[in-house]
């Protein structure tokens, strides 16, 4: 199993565009030693031909132009990307499928609520009908296994995590179980798993076993701590109102990873104003002395027997 880290920021990538806070500031001057970051978006492959592609984040075209192994191939028209799964439905998760709508139909595969809300409050599956038919869906239901077609050696378990959907969603103040998911994947031919969550508030106690057993956590990485918005000056909302779980402090992120011997723990989703976006920061240093990495923009990893 080869995964493709397509970007690895939160919202508004880094440094955000209309950001001049501590970071996005010295980021811009040359003042930090940091690498810039494009909005949060996978892609998975067993043959390093045919790609599932994990949220397509509105970078999802110069996220796809920088990785050759997803360029066409042959004849005039052509593509790597073999499906498309959506962990929820937030606009920096989903925009990039307009970006793709000379590849359709697309092969789509989303839980029903996710489905209602790009039907309704953001109709982007409406929109691409004018396109050669949009997309053609697959309905994913939570706990419930499902392969793909084209790779059919990897199979997915969406995850239900608590969470809230978007702000202009139907059922924003009513929350519903495929709202946010995170996912198993595995490898059917090495026997090996790794859990993403880019957007995991809690963890809950059915997380924790198939957490400990994975060979790695690709988990949230938004905020270092609680109050961060309001710390960098930037906003109010604290990071738990916000769907993520901080990195530091009790019931962190870091002490949740610290329970796990097994896994290769790393981050993605990182806000613009997060510490460890900075390699020289004391909040780096902490995540290097407890094994835990930061996800890149083009980091590759790859899972065998």
């Amino acid at each position: 199993m080869k995964i493709r880290i397509l970007g690895s920021a939160a919202g508004g990538g880094f440094p955000q565009w209309n950001c001049n806070c501590f970071n996005c500031h010295r980021m811009r001057t040359g003042a930090i030693r940091a690498t810039p970051r494009t909005q949060s978006s996978i892609g998975v492959s067993t043959d390093n031909r045919r790609w599932v592609l994990l949220n397509t984040s509105p970078d999802i075209r110069a996220q796809l132009e920088a990785f050759p192994a997803i360029l066409p191939r042959q004849g005039k028209r052509d593509t790597g990307v073999a499906a498309i799964i959506y962990m929820d439905s937030q606009l920096d998760h989903t925009t990039g499928l307009l970006m793709l709508r000379e590849g359709c139909p697309h092969q789509i595969y989303c839980t029903d609520s996710v489905y209602d809300d790009l039907t309704t409050g953001f109709p982007v599956f409406r929109i691409l009908q004018s396109w050669n038919g949009g997309i053609e869906r697959h309905r994913i239901v939570a706990n419930e296994a499902f392969t793909i077609s084209e790779i059919g050696d990897l199979r997915f378990t969406p995850i239900p995590l608590t969470s809230k959907a978007p702000p202009y969603s139907p059922h924003r103040d009513n929350p519903q179980p495929g709202d946010n998911i995170g996912l198993v994947i595995e490898d059917l031919t090495c026997d090996k798993r790794v859990f993403y969550a880019p957007g995991l508030g809690v963890v809950e106690e059915h997380l924790m076993s198939l957490m400990r057993e994975a060979d790695c956590l690709l988990v949230d990485g938004t905020f270092w701590r609680e109050d961060e918005m309001t710390f960098a000056g930037v906003g109010s909302k604290p990071a738990s109102a916000m769907g993520h779980l901080p990195q530091s402090g009790a019931g962190g992120m870091i002490e949740v990873l610290n329970q796990f011997s097994k896994p290769r723990k790393i981050l993605i989703h990182i806000n613009n104003t997060n510490p460890i976006l900075d390699k020289d920061s004391p909040e780096r240093a902490e995540l290097t002395r407890q094994h835990i990495e930061v996800a890149y923009d083009g980091m590759e990893l790859e899972f065998s027997r």
